[in-house]
């Protein structure tokens, strides 16, 4: 997630598609490619943060602006895309994305310097804005009301490109210059863009939209949801931000750095599966107040960890540093009184929003203080959100009205 904004709750309920299954199946495939492929890209590079570092003497702040870039580009350009493209076919759309995206990080592999690698970074982050709503409309105009389970697919292959992608990037930095590293990263776009032409379908899938009642009650909860929201994003990519220089204050090198964003982000793919049942079992508030005290003492653990030990923890910290997003978006529906595609337009422009400046405010705590207490920011940010979650136990329970089938 960092993860995409789902449309099904904006469309009306609609007979089963009529593609064949194998239709389904092909399509299903190209959006899960090309989710995997730009969220690899989006957290791929964080392993280019040291280096990048080091190249143009940036400081922790100025590497969150940059970083910045792309994230705040690719979250708030997501809606106004998927507006423009509408009417474009899902093969068009996800084609367009990826070029644009491969596009961008040639722009930062060329030798322009630090402008050029801030103009391909806004570039990239344009491409993978257009993919993730476009994607995700393209499941669910496939299956229909039985978009679910492979809704769950296409979100979980975004995971699967976070954990393979960064690994390889550090594998290689150590090999080859980085100039190149992104070169060969827009080649496997180009190669994406090519299996697209056969995979995806080439009919629009616009739909007309039935229209939504607009919310009247239970928007106090629906603000305290989306604030927890932000609050947990916040956490996550400020640590992110850390992340690799801690592993290389622990004495590790860019082999290990790659092989840490692996081992959280499989960890938070195992999560957001387990986050999830968890959640169905607990509830919302319960499972919420375990995983946000276990992120802030996992993180606190890892600032006194050796190497070793810190990478068998990851995995762990990746487990409830991401699987607590799978509990918030799923009672986005209950709180959005009816107008539930407003209400996931909402969360998501915060989510991803608090995801772009966070990180920000912690590299300036880390500039002027310490590395440590930057960590330590994001620690406290977790478990600010424990007792912030108790106020949405009444709002929960007042949401009788939905079905258990209407949860995302």
């Amino acid at each position: 997630m960092n993860d995409a904004a789902v449309p099904a709750g904006s469309r009306p309920r609609e007979p089963a598609s009529c593609l064949s299954a194998r239709s389904k199946s092909r399509g299903l495939l190209a959006a899960c490619l090309t989710h995997a492929v730009h969220d690899g890209y989006t957290d791929g590079l964080y392993a280019f943060l040291p280096v990048w570092q080091a190249q143009f003497g940036l400081s922790y702040a100025a590497l969150a602006v940059v970083r910045a870039l792309y994230f705040g580009t690719m979250g708030g350009m997501q809606i106004p895309a998927d507006r423009v493209l509408r009417g474009f076919s899902a093969r068009a759309a996800l084609i367009l994305s990826t070029i644009a995206a491969a596009a961008g990080l040639l722009i930062m592999a060329l030798p322009f310097g630090f402008t050029g690698l801030c103009v391909g970074l806004v570039v990239a982050g344009i491409g993978s804005s257009i993919q993730h709503p476009r994607g995700s409309m393209l499941v669910t105009d496939s299956y229909g009301p039985e978009s679910r389970g492979p809704l769950g697919i296409y979100n979980f292959s975004g995971d699967l490109g976070k954990a393979v992608l960064p690994a390889l990037i550090a594998v290689l930095l150590p090999i080859v210059a980085w100039e190149w590293v992104l070169g060969l990263m827009a080649a496997l776009g180009i190669i994406l863009v090519i299996a697209l032409a056969s995979l995806a379908p080439t009919a629009s899938n616009t739909r007309s939209a039935a229209k939504e009642v607009t919310p009247s009650g239970g928007r106090g909860g629906f603000g305290i949801l989306t604030t927890i929201g932000a609050l947990d994003t916040s956490t996550r990519m400020g640590y992110l931000l850390f992340l690799p220089f801690l592993i290389h204050g622990q004495g590790g090198g860019l082999p290990a750095v790659g092989t840490a964003l692996a081992l959280l982000f499989m960890g938070g793919a195992f999560g957001k599966a387990t986050c999830a049942w968890l959640g169905q079992r607990l509830g919302v508030v319960e499972c919420v107040i375990v995983t946000e005290a276990a992120t802030a003492l996992l993180i606190l653990a890892t600032l006194f960890t050796p190497l070793t030990s810190t990478l068998i923890l990851l995995p762990l910290l990746g487990i409830v540093l991401n699987g607590t997003s799978s509990v918030l978006y799923g009672s986005v529906p209950e709180l959005s009184d009816g107008d539930t595609g407003r209400a996931f337009a909402v969360f998501y422009t915060s989510v991803i929003g608090a995801g772009g400046l966070a990180p920000i405010l912690y590299g300036t705590i880390a500039d002027h203080s310490s590395r440590t207490i930057g960590v330590l920011a994001s620690a406290a940010t977790a478990a600010l959100i424990v007792p912030l979650v108790l106020l949405l136990r009444s709002h929960l329970r007042s949401s009788t009205t939905r079905s258990p089938e209407e949860a995302v």
